[in-house]
């Protein structure tokens, strides 16, 4: 399965745009995003996509964002989502909760860990899990996306770039 990693887009629309402009090139079966979205305006880029996304730090109107999201029916999962795909274990995150996630690498039951909030591009392992962060799409040296195959293992970081990049 062909998986799309965004993060940390700040309610920055031009770069979200261009983002999914690349990534709908590769058809993905989902679109993970960890964090950060942050205004519920921002869900309109994603809607008819099969979205699912969780909070970070910079959402502070959960309510609207959860509403918002059921109407473009799309998938708001709170601050932690876990999805079963070919045979694989996913959770993700954002990040900022770091107890949380060291919980979550503690317990070595995921395939892959995917989280934002550093806007910083990562993929290591720790035991069992694969960690994941895609970047960001605001305030990050190199603003980047990643597409994770599930069946293969195999994960690509991809630039994004405006004309304001």
């Amino acid at each position: 399965m062909i998986l799309a990693l965004l993060s940390d887009t700040h309610d920055n629309a031009i770069t979200t745009l261009a983002a999914l402009d690349i990534l709908a090139v590769h058809k993905p079966a989902m679109y993970l995003h960890a964090g950060d979205l942050v205004s519920p305006e921002m869900l309109a880029h994603f809607s008819g996509l099969p979205f699912h996304f969780v909070f970070g730090n910079n959402e502070y109107d959960h309510a609207a964002l959860r509403s918002r999201s059921k109407a473009l029916d799309l998938h708001c999962h709170g601050y932690l989502a876990e999805f079963d795909f070919d045979g694989k274990r996913l959770a993700m995150l954002h990040g900022h909760d770091h107890a949380l996630m060291q919980e979550l690498l503690a317990g070595n039951s995921y395939d892959y860990l995917v989280h934002g909030h550093t806007h910083v591009r990562r993929d290591e392992r720790s035991g069992r899990t694969r960690i994941l962060n895609p970047g960001a799409l605001h305030r990050a040296r190199t603003r980047s996306i990643a597409l994770l195959d599930t069946a293969t293992d195999s994960l690509t970081f991809l630039p994004v770039l405006t004309a304001s990049s």
